[in-house]
């Protein structure tokens, strides 16, 4: 049997790509190899409660009969659901907290014009130029090429502090870059997080993807779990057929990976001549999640960026974490309506970590290594919270690190970004192979979503 596009991977681009193509009457296959859809957005249990092990909050908020232009009004027409199917909940308000001044944020940007005015009153006026720049920027051209987001700013913006407030909640949200990004990323998380906002839909991750798994199946796509891909074989210049792990093989007219970039390459038998030189993703994180007996008293920020030394450093670090910046989320600091089943008292700290120095511990180092980081990355939180005794309201603490996001997504080096060279056009050295997802470069969960769409739209639906 031969599918019309056969996608690797069911996390949110691979999905929203096969509904896209379904819904044109493509015959489709997605094949997920664990048991459970979402890939980096997924969730799953520890001690009875259900955590998403990727969600934060979804940017891009856009409220029902907002602007037909905005990229989440864009993506549920070209995915045909409705506004009110994903029961999003806007955040109360957000944070970028450095040493001396904060800067907070919720999904009315004039909040954050005035924040600015307050606090950065000689640099205001050149933020306004930048903003107007930023706002005429086409940054969805998928012909663009890397442009320094530092240099970029550094034309408009004098303050190293100011400017170092808006990369971090952006670096943390999409870089796979050492201390600065493409432009057209920046361009994209700027109006993502900062001109939209955060929202989160009131069922989690598993509500978003209930949704896309339904889409697909109304529309005759298929969708195969537990179904790794071993091989991709091709001849002259063309994928013909894919070998799975149990020794099955199908074929496709085009195939479509969100698998990554240099990991889609791997499973091809013949590899472009310039495999070797194509750079490996290196941003590599942490994070702690910690159950709570209850709601932490008098702290409503959703999400808190924080950087706790006198420059923002955002690179692979030279330990095994680097706890001077990262983020903290809370994602009961949402308005949450009263017929809501909240998720349960949490917060979630994120930092930069070492996957190299990770990987090189045995299992009983790595355990106790991953305990001891927890407690190390809750007591940072505690400062920023405001809450000293955060560590004795923890019930249940999970992690994950480089190793986890390895063994569940593929990625290299457990690089959340992916490779820092993103493939905008989604081409690759076969004629009908091509990608979506991280490393095409939409961000974020609405960005990962309409990748996928954008890539189906352009190569597969001609």
């Amino acid at each position: 049997m031969e599918y019309d596009c056969i996608i690797i991977g069911g996390g949110l681009s691979g999905l929203a790509a096969g509904i896209r193509l379904s819904h044109f009457g493509k015959k489709i296959c997605v094949l997920e190899k664990h048991s459970r859809l979402g890939g980096l957005n997924s969730y799953y249990t520890r001690g009875g409660f259900e955590i998403d092990s990727g969600l934060h909050a979804m940017t891009n908020f856009t409220s029902k009969g907002g602007p037909k232009s905005a990229p989440l009004a864009k993506l549920l027409r070209q995915l045909r659901v409705q506004h009110d199917e994903l029961e999003l909940r806007e955040q109360k308000h957000s944070l970028v907290s450095f040493p001396g001044v904060s800067l907070r944020f919720t999904n009315d940007f004039e909040f954050l014009k005035a924040e600015i005015q307050n606090k950065f009153k000689d640099d205001f006026n050149d933020f306004v130029r930048f903003d107007k720049f930023i706002s005429g920027f086409d940054s969805l051209n998928l012909t663009s090429k890397f442009i320094s987001a530092r240099q970029i700013i550094s034309e408009y913006i004098k303050s190293p502090l100011l400017a170092d407030m808006l990369f971090c909640p952006l670096m943390y949200y999409g870089s796979a870059v050492e201390d600065d990004m493409d432009f057209a990323q920046f361009a994209i998380m700027y109006q993502s997080i900062f001109k939209e906002g955060f929202c989160r839909p009131a069922g989690g991750i598993r509500k978003l993807l209930d949704i896309l798994e339904k889409r697909i199946t109304e529309s005759g796509g298929e969708i195969r779990r537990n179904c790794e891909v071993r091989r991709i074989i091709s001849k002259d210049g063309v994928a013909q057929t894919i070998e799975l792990k149990n020794g099955e093989t199908l074929s496709a007219r085009n195939i479509l990976s969100s698998a990554g970039y240099v990991e889609t390459l791997s499973l091809c038998d013949r590899k472009p001549a310039d495999f070797a030189e194509i750079p490996r993703g290196q941003m590599a994180f942490v994070e702690t999640v910690g159950i709570l007996g209850s709601p932490l008293p008098g702290y409503e920020s959703a999400i808190t960026f924080f950087n706790d030394s006198e420059k923002f450093h955002y690179r692979n670090p030279a330990e095994i974490i680097d706890c001077r910046s990262g983020v903290i989320c809370c994602p009961n600091n949402f308005q949450f309506q009263p017929a809501d089943i909240p998720p349960p008292p949490m917060i979630r700290v994120t930092v930069l970590a070492n996957n190299r120095l990770w990987n090189s511990y045995s299992r009983d180092e790595y355990v106790k290594l991953k305990e001891e980081t927890s407690e190390k990355t809750l007591s940072i939180a505690a400062k920023f919270t405001g809450v000293p005794d955060l560590l004795k309201r923890v019930e249940l603490i999970d992690s994950f690190t480089p190793k986890t996001i390895t063994r569940y997504t593929g990625h290299i080096n457990g690089a959340v970004y992916g490779c820092p060279e993103k493939v905008k056009d989604g081409r690759t050295h076969l004629g009908n192979l091509f990608l979506c997802g991280t490393d095409q470069g939409f961000l974020g969960i609405t960005g990962s979503m309409l990748s996928g769409i954008s890539i189906a739209n352009l190569h597969l639906l001609k």
